[in-house]
């Protein structure tokens, strides 16, 4: 009977190494070979034992390493190589990480399969900044969306879900569409003046945000490099020691300042 190895899908966290799990952690020291996206830090690929096989399967707007399918045979391979598989991936696996689809060709393949949450992007960028995601009077409800659609097709969101007041509205992968998701925003009653924070690397040496409004926040980030995560909300108005003057239009703020 043929050994099948385990595919652990774990999430690397927003990219400070001391947000990585204990359990990531000891998966990552006991693995024979390291998937990996490419928006992982290099801080924690630096925590991969050497000699242990990395490979990298990064996706970047119209550059595929691989494709999706492409992923999902390569893991299965792996692991009926009889391997110990860690599929890394930034933030948690399965927010707009393709963590369900890995799990689901496994699973369809007979090979086990361990998902490992991490901390998220969003939960991330929030403790960085000091913005909390729901506050009372100001956010009762939190909406995660992707600013971006597979094939670069058109978004398809509940803009009039979105644009209910008392909503924090955290947006992934958006830097490309930033401004039409402002757009429709926008045209559905969501003031061109609600607060808007952009946080390029967040918890990262390389953290950098920005701060303004809605109306000129992709504007305004037009310079962040990628994993670049937007917050829209009156939540922002709370932004450490800025929450009147530093709403000022494109304000920037270095990560350690």
């Amino acid at each position: 009977m043929q050994y099948r190895g385990t595919v652990h899908l774990v999430g690397a966290g927003p990219g400070d190494p001391e947000l990585l799990t204990l359990k990531a952690l000891r998966l990552l020291a006991g693995a024979d070979v390291v998937v990996h996206d490419r928006l992982v830090a290099p801080e924690i690929l630096a925590l991969v034992p050497p000699g242990v096989r990395r490979i990298s399967v990064g996706k970047a707007a119209g550059c595929h390493t691989l494709p999706q399918e492409g992923i999902n045979r390569l893991l299965v391979d792996l692991a009926l190589q009889g391997l110990t598989v860690v599929r890394l991936k930034g933030g948690d696996p399965l927010i707009f990480g393709r963590g369900s689809e890995e799990a689901e060709a496994l699973r369809d393949a007979g090979v086990p399969v361990d998902i490992v949450p991490g901390i998220t992007a969003a939960q991330g960028a929030a403790a960085a900044t000091g913005v909390p995601l729901t506050h009372r009077g100001l956010a009762t409800g939190l909406r995660y969306v992707t600013g971006h659609r597979a094939g670069d097709g058109p978004l398809d969101l509940d803009w009039q879900g979105l644009a209910e007041p008392g909503t924090t509205l955290v947006v992934y992968m958006g830097a490309a569409n930033m401004a039409a998701i402002a757009a429709e925003l926008m045209a559905r009653g969501v003031p061109p003046d609600l607060p808007a924070l952009a946080v390029a690397s967040a918890t990262t040496p390389r953290e950098r945000r920005v701060v303004g409004r809605l109306a000129t926040i992709a504007g305004d980030a037009a310079g962040l490099a990628a994993p670049v995560l937007f917050i829209l909300g009156e939540v922002v108005s709370l932004y450490p020691g800025h929450a009147a003057a530093g709403l000022r239009e494109g304000m920037r703020v270095a990560a350690h300042a």
